[in-house]
Parts: structure tokens; sequence; C-alpha cells
């Protein structure tokens, strides 16, 4: 069953929720990762292999993973509360720099030894990505850890209004911390939002919603996600097997489909602009939707909301975080029936039309 969706109430509802974000407060939990980006210019090809030699002009640090899901929370004024594990290196001190320059509290992050903080290297040359390296630990933080997280976390939860899982595979999202979020949460009555990993996907049963991509959603279902009918079941079979509420799917330049236990079906088509990078487009769709549902919204008002939030910084280099202002006129934009936009909702329609 499907609906209409965004209608005029939607969008009033949803731009009057920008006054309240200052007084949401997210709980973050999951892997932190430092985005390094190294710019530069491609002129020749190396005489020793037949590789591009980069002449580096800058390098610049940014925060990733659930820590990039906090940068896009604190963007929109919106409270954080994060908690992950970083190692006693460069790295996890970049990291707390980083987010006390964004005024995020660090209490919740926890210091492991021997353990290296996770550190994403990208290369970027001639405005596209030319490489990239990867420095991490995945094997699960240590025993100790884990108790002096879940302790952190039990501390907070009250004063949180949802919780967010950030998932990279990179050890702190294990069974044992899911099952204790899963069962403390519903005292509190508080909504787990999970952004999934494929290998984990057994451990987030209890989760009020999840966001899987088209890939992640396919590899969890076994379902091919080939038109809407099988969209709609690998949606079912997530819903089924992890007895969420909700199965957020996003499929990239044709958006993202909210697929509901009720039966309803809801698609939402993405922006029509040009893409220079992803980096970070599942970051700002989950705590972008997390905040709103924070502030009220439906599911699909903050899916519509995050849909929009994605679609801004994908137009950007780097791991980006959308501004209130640009959100708002982009908002506006679809509800002023922006004729480029308008295009972009047919053309997803047609999509699956001619499957």
């Amino acid at each position: 069953m499907k609906r209409d969706f965004p209608t005029a109430s939607d969008f009033e509802t949803i731009l009057a929720s920008f006054s309240t974000f200052r007084n949401c407060k997210v709980m973050i939990i999951g892997d932190i990762i430092l985005d390094k980006f190294v710019y530069g210019k491609v002129e020749r090809i190396s005489p020793e292999a037949p590789v591009p030699v980069v002449e580096v002009e800058k390098e610049t640090f940014l925060l990733g993973g659930a820590a990039n899901v906090v940068n896009n929370i604190v963007s929109l004024d919106g409270q954080t509360y994060l908690f992950g594990v970083i190692g006693y290196d460069s790295a996890g001190d970049r990291v707390l720099e980083l987010l006390d320059q964004r005024n995020c509290l660090t209490s919740g992050l926890i210091r492991e030894k021997n353990r290296r903080t996770t550190i994403k290297t990208r290369v970027i040359a001639n405005k596209q990505q030319v490489v990239r390296f990867d420095k991490e630990n995945r094997t699960p933080v240590s025993k100790d850890t884990f108790e002096r997280l879940k302790n952190k976390i039990e501390k907070q939860l009250k004063n949180v209004d949802l919780i967010i899982i950030s998932d990279y595979g990179k050890g702190v999202i294990t069974t044992e911390l899911m099952s204790f979020l899963c069962d403390a949460p519903k005292v509190h009555k508080k909504i787990i939002l999970v952004d999934p990993k494929i290998k984990n996907a057994s451990m987030y049963r209890g989760a009020t919603y999840i966001t899987p991509n088209q890939k992640e959603a396919e590899d969890m279902t076994d379902v091919r996600i080939t038109d809407h009918k099988s969209l709609c079941q690998a949606g079912n079979v997530l819903m089924e097997r992890l007895g969420c509420e909700a199965a957020i799917i996003t499929l990239g330049e044709k958006g993202m489909s909210i697929l509901e236990r009720s039966g309803q079906v809801t698609d939402i088509p993405a922006v029509a602009r040009e893409v220079y990078d992803v980096t970070g487009a599942g970051d700002t769709v989950i705590g972008v939707m997390g905040l709103g549902l924070a502030a009220n919204l439906s599911l699909l008002q903050s899916a519509f909301l995050a849909n929009v939030a994605a679609g801004i910084v994908v137009g950007e280099l780097g791991t980006a975080a959308v501004s209130p202002e640009k959100l708002r006129r982009a908002v506006l934009a679809f509800s002023r029936g922006n004729s480029r936009i308008s295009g972009s909702i047919n053309q997803y329609k047609n999509h699956w039309a001619q499957k």
C-alpha cells in the first residue's frame, strides 16, 4: 500500500521543527573513524609503475564513522552524546581535538591500550578519489572496555531522546552490547536506529528502525532488488528477521524507500544534482533522520529530511555536514515545486515502472 508524500502539511511541520533541534538529545554509539584527505594534482605517470604521481597540495582531517554522525547532528544545532573507542595514538588525539572544536562531549569515549584509532586516508587528485588506504582494528573491544562503555551508556540513557547505532564493523558494536541496548532502553522507551554492517545483521534484532543501502539489504536478505516488488520483499524479510518496525532502504540516485510493518510503502526521490563524493552520506542520513525523530517528526518526515540532507552533502568533496540554512533552503525548494526536483520525482517513478 502506497501513500502520497510529502503533503503541504508535512512541509510545514518539517520547517517548523528546525527551531526545536537545539533541544534534542541524541545518543550515538559506534565505531569512531578519523577521515584524512590528501589533496593534490596529477600531471604525469610514474616511471616506476603505471600509476599517477600525485603532487600533494594540502591535507585535512575530518570526523568519520560515528563521529561524523555526531558532526551532522551538531551542524543542525542538535545535542549529542557520543560513545565509542579510540586508541592512545595521534589519531585519537586528533579525534578528540576535532570533537572539542565542535563543542561535542567526549566523556563517553574510551581509550583502549594496544588498539589503534581507525584512519581512512583518501587521496583526491583533480577532484577525483585516486586511492584509499585504511589503518584499523576489527577485533571486538576488550571485556574491560565493554563494561566501561556499558556503564557510561547506562548512566546517560534517561537523558536522551533517541539512540543511533553506527556500525562500521570495527569492534565496538558486539552481540553483548546490542543485547544490552535492546533490553535497557525498553525501560525508557527509546527508539533505536541502526546503520548496519552486513556481517553483524543478526545482532540488530530488537532495534526500532534499520537503514541499509540497497547492496546491504540484498546481502542481508538474499533478495536481489530489481524492481519495486523485490524491494518490498527485501524490506519484509528484514522486518521479519529483525523484528523492527520499519526498514529504510537507501537507493543512491533513486532516493530511498520506507517499508513499514503495517504494509505501508513510501518512496522518496533523491534531489537531482551532480554527485561529487558519497563519503559520509550514510552518516548524514542516519544522523538527520535521528534528529528528526527526536524532534517528534514522523518517520516519513524524518526520512524525507535526511534524504534532502544527503542530496546536499554528496554534492561536496570530503566528509561533509549540512548547515541549517542549506537544509532549510533545500526543503523550501521541494515545497515550492522546483521544476528540477519535480523532474527527479517523475524520473524515480519511471525507473521502477520500466522494470
